[in-house]
């Protein structure tokens, strides 16, 4: 079985979903601390030719709170401001009215803490674009929150059985692949799969923004085709 455990993103770049349709579990890392300034509760979109930052408000957000401990402000605050946000810089995107309907569908759901609306926005594209991956919280899983980095992550491979541990690339700066073999586990990464695709401007390519890019200007069956990437120790 492969096994991935990523923090919940706000509507992350398409290697997020890469590394979800490239495993049979993602674990939602969501019983660690808050990174301020990071990609929890914001992401980035094309507003002509400018990237922009779609930013989901919080509430006493703070590095000394888990996660699931971080609530979004009522949407009485924001919603309807975002939402005219994504509708100025993607109206005239050719796959702008489904994905319009479903990102505000998303938005819309009631969810207060940042990690279940993060997680929500992930597990329902998965959804749209047939990804079948299990999703599962740390937070009422497996009861280990008292160990930290690679012993933690160890810890739910084997509490899952997990074969393989799959990683974006940044991981490996991270793990050594010693400590994951005397396991039993192996530790293999993705390349994600950045390929241009048209924007508004021909001529200008802006990469890895928020999955939101990729679904306006892409077919669903296109965007499904830009999920298979190679996965190597």
């Amino acid at each position: 079985m492969k096994l991935a455990i990523m923090q919940p993103y706000l509507l992350p770049y398409i290697g997020y979903f890469q590394l979800a349709a490239a495993v049979d579990k993602f674990v939602f890392y969501d019983d660690v601390n808050f990174i301020k300034n990071g990609w929890i509760n914001r992401n980035r979109m094309l507003q002509g030719d400018q990237v922009r930052y779609l930013t989901v408000p919080l509430s006493g957000a703070s590095p000394m709170l888990k996660i699931n401990e971080v609530l979004v402000e009522p949407r009485e605050r924001w919603l309807r401001k975002l939402l005219e946000s994504i509708r100025h810089a993607y109206a005239k995107a050719p796959y702008y009215p489904q994905v319009s309907t479903l990102i505000g569908r998303i938005l819309t759901e009631p969810l207060a803490p940042i990690s279940l609306l993060a997680s929500h926005t992930v597990m329902e594209i998965c959804r749209y674009l047939e990804i079948d991956t299990e999703f599962v919280p740390s937070s009422t899983q497996y009861g280990n929150a008292q160990l930290k980095g690679t012993e933690r992550v160890l810890d739910i491979c084997m509490k899952e059985q997990a074969a393989t541990y799959v990683n974006l690339p940044g991981g490996r700066e991270l793990y050594d692949s010693n400590a994951f073999s005397a396991r039993g586990v192996e530790l293999a990464f993705i390349e994600p799969n950045l390929s241009p695709y048209t924007q508004f401007n021909d001529d200008a390519f802006h990469p890895a923004l928020s999955i939101l890019d990729v679904l306006m200007f892409n077919s669903r069956n296109s965007v499904r085709d830009m999920l298979c990437v190679e996965v190597n120790a």
